[in-house]
């Protein structure tokens, strides 16, 4: 684990309803960059600010992660990782690769 990756990924919605995992500060400033801008408000400002201050090392990743969390939940967005990993875990048979 590196110094910008979260202690356990965050789950959420996008807008064509795909799943997404963001377990880093570079992929939650990617997914709140692409967020409409119709849509954001002041807790998408915070969590936007508090990712490029961890990048730029005055924040810890906690506090982003934290940021994340409440950003996803205020836009209803924030999917349950109990719901979501079943879903994502490899195949226990075969060998998880397609043939060509």
């Amino acid at each position: 684990m590196n110094a910008t990756t979260f202690s356990s990924p965050v789950f959420v919605k996008d807008g064509n309803c795909i799943v997404r995992e963001i377990v880093s500060i570079d992929g939650a400033i990617d997914f709140l960059e692409q967020w409409p801008e119709s849509r954001r408000d002041l807790i998408h400002e915070t969590a936007l600010k508090a990712c490029y201050d961890a990048h730029d090392g005055y924040r810890p990743v906690s506090v982003v992660r934290k940021a994340f969390i409440s950003f996803a939940k205020r836009a209803c967005i924030l999917e349950d990782p109990t719901s979501v990993v079943p879903w994502i875990a490899p195949s226990k048979s075969g060998s998880g690769t397609v043939g060509v």
